[in-house]
């Protein structure tokens, strides 16, 4: 059984940057491909960043070149780095491994 835990959330101004963690339980972690979603109110869940077992990265049009994806295999740690900030950004971020695995979420805020 995996178990996802997200930290790092809060609210920043725009133009900030935070730094979202998830933490993993559970085996094969390596071998899983991960990714962050984001799923603002009244909206469906989006992907915003996913980086596969050996590191190869995929982003969405709307966070490309402000947000970078990365992996610690070691940790069983999955991390977003979120830098310029906007307003739309504003959402509940979760983590996914595998395509079963999701963690609670950590809401993101980007006061204008």
């Amino acid at each position: 059984q995996v178990h996802l835990v997200e930290s790092g959330g809060g609210l920043v101004q725009t133009g900030g940057s935070l730094r979202l963690s998830c933490t993993a339980s559970g085996n094969y972690f390596r071998a899983m491909s991960a990714a962050w979603y984001r799923q603002a109110p009244g909206k469906e869940r989006d992907l915003v960043a996913e980086i596969a077992p050996f590191g190869n990265t995929k982003y969405a049009d709307s966070v490309k070149g402000r947000f970078t994806i990365s992996r610690d295999n070691d940790k069983k740690m999955i991390f977003l780095q979120m830098d310029d900030l906007k307003p739309e950004d504003t959402a509940v971020y979760y983590c996914k491994l595998s395509s079963q695995y999701w963690g609670q979420g950590t809401q993101v805020t980007v006061s204008s």
